[in-house]
């Protein structure tokens, strides 16, 4: 019986709390460990409801005495006390998995290296402004397990990391959306490319031919898994490439969504969002509202009205006829690779921070081609010296946003943009990629 059974959680942050919630609600045992400090909203939410926890430590007596074990994204599994969980044979599912148990509404699911808060956030918006009853969880939004225990929702669109999806089995989306792989977070997989990409193909795991992936043509490691597994779910590419029958594709100056006789069009100049990647995200957010039915004229005016989200490719300022844009979310390569061909200007990019194993060689004809200088922003440039100095001129190495910002708008001159792009994780001088972001923003507004 559940009430006998008893529910550990690791890591208090949204995910933690809003499955602490949940748990409670169904009469399990609930108790929250966080190695780290609890922010203060969320001991209040736990404090509130009587839920048990404790935070700067790990006492393993509660912890190995779990049924279950539900684990943030963020705690990898050779952490010493995932570890000894394992070892002693308990189950450790994600929030996603064990709030997905609960869940009777329909479930839009998007994955991938880069883009995925914005299709995720583009295909809310097009739920939302249709009139659609929907929520928004997973990666952003607030906890899904916290919105199955208190909402009532009828779709959920979710943003799913590759973190998430490790710790989901029995889960299942009923549109999933794969948008790219790229090389991202090897560090958490045995620095094997196989590994990830398994993970990420997680997001199509138990569909039936009820359900739908979503996915692009174009991209190479995507492309291999699709030739030698069978899916059940129905398939819709999308492509800048070439023309399909079922799915989307874009031609020069048109995007074409066609879903069973369900067909769709728009030029690409309409479109909210410029740029190759963000026409793909388009197109991929545009079969799943077609899928849901939106009618053509609400999936038009969301596509050309949608405002994207914080730190990705966001114009903070113009300021001497120099652009300031906050990209603090691209923290990997390729995510540099989209901002960078994104660019019509020269470009001073700002770059650094803690290494994920990066490889730059992709960068190298875009960087000789727009980046004028390098301001480096981190504890250790090297990687960043080794790959880009017979390619750039001018490197230079700074120790805060403030710095970097003030040495980067000396760099530039008047047409050019000041682009933070960092291609690495925050942690050695920030808090998190927005703290990252918000202090670049605060910075080019004391210019």
């Amino acid at each position: 019986m559940a009430e006998q059974q008893k529910i550990v959680i690791l890591g208090a942050g949204e995910s933690g709390v809003g499955s602490a919630i949940l748990a409670l609600k169904l009469g399990f045992e609930v108790f929250v460990s966080d190695f780290g400090a609890i922010a203060d909203k969320y001991k209040s939410q736990l404090s509130a409801r009587g839920i048990r926890f404790e935070e700067l430590q790990h006492t393993e007596a509660e912890i190995l005495s779990a049924h279950e074990v539900i684990k943030s994204p963020g705690i990898p599994d050779k952490a010493p006390i995932v570890k000894k969980i394992i070892e002693k044979g308990i189950r450790i599912v994600s929030e996603i998995e064990f709030a997905g148990r609960y869940n009777k509404a329909k479930t839009i699911c998007i994955t991938g290296s880069n883009g995925k808060t914005t299709t995720t956030m583009l295909t809310y918006h097009i739920l939302q402004k249709a009139g659609l009853n929907v929520g928004l969880a997973g990666n952003v939004g607030q906890s899904f397990a916290k919105q199955v225990a208190e909402d009532n929702y009828d779709y959920y669109v979710l943003e799913l990391s590759s973190f998430q999806l490790d710790n989901m089995y029995e889960f299942k989306a009923d549109i999933a959306i794969l948008l790219n792989i790229t090389p991202d977070h090897l560090d958490r997989y045995d620095y094997k490319m196989q590994n990830y990409v398994d993970s990420k193909f997680r997001v199509t795991q138990n569909q039936t031919s009820a359900d739908a992936f979503i996915y692009c043509l174009d991209d190479e490691e995507t492309m291999k898994v699709m030739a030698n597994n069978k899916f059940e779910a129905r398939l819709f590419p999308f492509s800048l490439a070439q023309k399909v029958e079922q799915g989307a594709y874009a031609t020069e100056d048109t995007i074409y969504i066609q879903t069973n006789k369900n067909n769709f069009n728009m030029t690409i100049s309409e479109l909210a969002l410029q740029g190759k990647h963000n026409v793909n995200n388009s197109m991929a957010a545009g079969i799943a509202a077609k899928l849901l039915e939106i009618r053509s004229d609400s999936l038009r005016e969301s596509l050309g009205d949608f405002q994207n989200v914080p730190h990705r490719l966001e114009h903070v300022a113009r300021i001497q006829g120099i652009e300031f844009i906050n990209d603090s979310k691209a923290t990997n390569v390729n995510s540099v690779w989209f901002a960078l061909e994104s660019m019509n200007t020269k470009v001073v990019w700002i770059a650094g921070g803690v290494d994920k194993g990066n490889d730059y060689s992709m960068l190298y004809e875009l960087v000789k081609d727009k980046v004028k200088a390098i301001v480096c922003l981190g504890k250790d440039n090297k990687k960043i010296h080794d790959a880009f100095d017979d390619k750039v001129e001018i490197i230079v190495n700074t120790a805060s946003a403030e710095e970097a910002v003030n040495v980067a708008y000396h760099l530039a001159t008047k047409g050019d943009t000041v682009l933070l792009s960092p291609a690495c994780a925050s942690f050695d001088l920030f808090k998190s990629y927005e703290d990252r972001g918000d202090q670049f923003k605060a910075a080019v507004k004391e210019l």
